[in-house]
């Protein structure tokens, strides 16, 4: 009886979500079939933010751009785990404090090696 009651809480939620992948699947199958296509050399060529292509498409980039990136996504995600902690704090108690003092501290080393190292320079 439980399992029953627990599926018709999420009922809704299945619908939903049923809808959105057939509203999406529809617009992209309709805009396959009704879009206008009439390519010519100025539409077909690549955009730069309103300026002409310079260079090679296949230019590498730096080691570094991508250790930033990295690094960035790292710390935000890290800092999304403090908004749970935030909200159920009171709940918590000393434990999840000390826990949480812990985790910053860890991240505050990880920032001060790594602007150590110079991975925040850009060259």
């Amino acid at each position: 009886m439980g399992e029953t009651v627990l599926a018709a809480k999420y009922l809704p939620i299945l619908i939903l979500a049923i809808l959105v992948f057939i509203i999406g699947l529809s617009m992209t199958i309709a805009n396959q079939i009704l879009a206008i296509r009439r390519p010519y050399s100025e539409k077909l060529v690549r955009y730069e933010c309103g300026l002409p292509p310079s260079g090679e498409p296949r230019h590498p980039f730096s080691v570094k751009f991508y250790a930033i990136a990295i690094l960035f996504v790292v710390f935000d995600v890290e800092a999304v785990f403090l908004y749970p902690w935030a909200v159920s704090f009171g709940h918590l108690g000393a434990f999840a404090y000390v826990e949480m003092i812990v985790f910053i501290a860890l991240l505050l080393v990880a920032y001060v090696y790594a602007w150590i190292r110079g991975a925040f320079q850009w060259e």
